[in-house]
């Protein structure tokens, strides 16, 4: 779930140079709203934070590597000409937290400009759900600032949908930037979806009247890829459903409850230390009628307990939070059973896969999650069946598709309400969806996640309603029965060149690239791919 990083700082350098205006999100003029209901503006009109022509946008792409390669994928070419230019606006608005409480958040709100057919008119909105990121000054709306970490997925919103006719809708979520709330209420499908559709709300009412049309498609990648799913089964649900013309989740955790049963017995993916804390204080602050903990020391180990509430999302970043100590890198448990030995004979439930190195880093000295917390947890799963059943390898779907029943520990219980399974048979016939991502990756695993989904819902993928892309799968041959050969085969280009520059540490930098590098512009490139075919009125 953690967030990808495709730009440098040679881009945002260029991009500073070619933007006008600016400023911070600080900026007040308009009217001012201190105490907003869901989806009001807190500011209005929003303050325009950049606006980019078309062609010193091209310029500044094509002042990088990482920047040429955004811009073929956008425009199908290192030399192509963007057809619209991009004007940023800073959107605060009304929304709430996970235990329902009165909150605030901000996002981007990226509009086309210029004077080419593809620019004017009524535009489709793109509603835009991102990445798992620690660092809570997080702001999709600073696409000129290279020391921001929301600036790659901003430069990559503004290149592929907003510099291509689209209108980006793209909330920072509530706990980030300038949100009041103290916390991020991670993996909460209720909350992160009324977010979603409270920052649609509020860009709408921002918007002139008829610059917006009727097409809104909703997409997502990693932690957003559970998110866009989220919103797009809460507008389904709505007593007035919102329709959604199509939407593309990627990447995403959605059987929440068979990851994180995955997860404790032994199946630890890349980033999980740092998944941990923000997951268990969501959970904590949203669900008061469960025992998440009494104190994070119920939970984790002594050392990393003090100060983790307000760790993530804080002032660390993904690496500073490791060398500072704040929390161990890879070990998410202990490997060490003298104070928990029934232990002993349960790690790891998880073995004979391709993954067990991988795995394998996930059990260690310093560690973050208690022994007792994990022999809790896995003796609840032991008692009433661990949910989808343990697969033996990461290569096709687990065994079962159902949540588990009769679970009692907490964090079980948590993970089965924010599961994407429960009680959804899946988007409606008219809104269709693509499941994008890659069936190596080794944080949010395909075969647990996007797999398990396409499993439910096997008469829609039937019948066509979803679309499943591995953009890790042979590319085929080009034609129009092969749509998504252009994402396969520049994956497959771009992992064998990863591949071949790191030599003998090839597994190492695939691992660590593969879910916040690789994927993402590829998934990107295809859901855009997608959405073109609905745009006909």
């Amino acid at each position: 779930m953690r967030q990808f990083k495709i730009l440098g700082v040679t881009l945002a350098s260029a991009l500073l140079v070619a933007a006008c205006g600016g400023g911070g999100g600080g900026d007040t003029f308009g009217t001012q709203v201190a105490n907003p209901a869901r989806g009001q503006l807190m500011q209005s009109p929003p303050a325009l934070i950049t606006s980019l022509t078309a062609a010193g946008f091209k310029a500044s792409l094509s002042a990088s590597a990482s920047g040429l390669g955004l811009l073929q994928l956008s425009t199908g070419t290192t030399t192509g000409d963007l057809p619209c230019g991009v004007d940023v606006q800073y959107i605060k608005y009304g929304t709430v937290g996970g235990a329902g409480e009165q909150t605030d958040a901000s996002g981007a709100l990226m509009v086309p400009t210029g004077t080419a057919a593809q620019c004017t008119g009524a535009r489709p909105i793109v509603l835009y759900a991102h990445g798992t990121n620690i660092t809570k000054r997080y702001n999709l709306a600073e696409i000129a600032d290279s020391t921001n970490p929301a600036n790659s997925e901003s430069v990559l919103l503004a290149a592929m949908y907003a510099a291509q006719g689209y209108i980006v809708v793209a909330p920072n979520y509530a706990g980030y930037d300038s949100s009041s709330l103290s916390y991020h209420p991670y993996i909460n499908a209720d909350q992160q979806s009324k977010d979603m559709i409270d920052a649609l709300a509020a860009a709408k009412s921002a918007l002139p009247a008829g610059k917006a049309s009727t097409k809104l498609f909703v997409t997502g990648y990693s932690q957003g890829g559970y998110v866009a799913m989220a919103t797009v089964r809460a507008m389904q649900a709505l007593s007035t459903p919102i329709p959604v013309t199509a939407s593309a989740p990627m990447s995403g955790p959605y059987a929440m409850s068979a990851y994180t049963d995955f997860i404790f017995a032994g199946g630890v993916p890349v980033g999980s230390t740092a998944f941990a804390p923000m997951l268990t204080t969501s959970y904590k602050k949203s669900y008061g009628d469960l025992n998440i903990y009494s104190s994070p020391s119920d939970i984790f180990e002594s050392a990393y307990a003090t100060g983790i509430e307000s760790l993530i999302p804080g002032n660390y970043d993904f690496t500073t939070v490791y060398s500072a100590g704040k929390l161990p890198q890879t070990a998410l448990f202990s490997n060490v059973t003298t104070d928990a030995p029934a232990l002993a004979g349960m790690t790891p439930l998880v073995t004979g896969t391709p993954s067990d190195p991988l795995f394998a880093m996930g059990v260690g000295t310093p560690n973050l999650i208690k022994n007792s917390t994990r022999l809790s947890f896995i003796s609840d799963a032991m008692a009433h069946g661990f949910d989808g059943a343990l697969p033996t390898a990461l290569t096709g779907a687990p065994q079962t598709l159902q949540l588990a029943t009769g679970v009692t520990h907490p964090l079980r219980v948590a993970a089965q309400r924010n599961d994407l399974r429960a009680g959804w048979t899946g988007p409606v016939n008219t809104s269709p969806m693509l499941l994008c991502g890659g069936n190596g990756d080794p944080t949010v695993f395909y075969s647990l996640n996007t797999q398990v989904m396409a499993g439910v819902w096997g008469a829609k993928v039937t019948s066509g309603v979803v679309t499943l892309l591995d953009v890790d799968s042979d590319p085929g041959t080009p034609g129009v029965t092969n749509p998504f050969f252009a994402a396969k085969a520049g994956f497959a280009q771009q992992k064998a060149a990863l591949i071949a520059s790191a030599g003998a540490n090839a597994a190492i930098a695939l691992t660590t690239a593969y879910h916040g590098t690789l994927v993402p512009p590829f998934c990107n490139a295809a859901a855009r791919g997608f959405f073109s075919q609905f745009l006909a009125p």
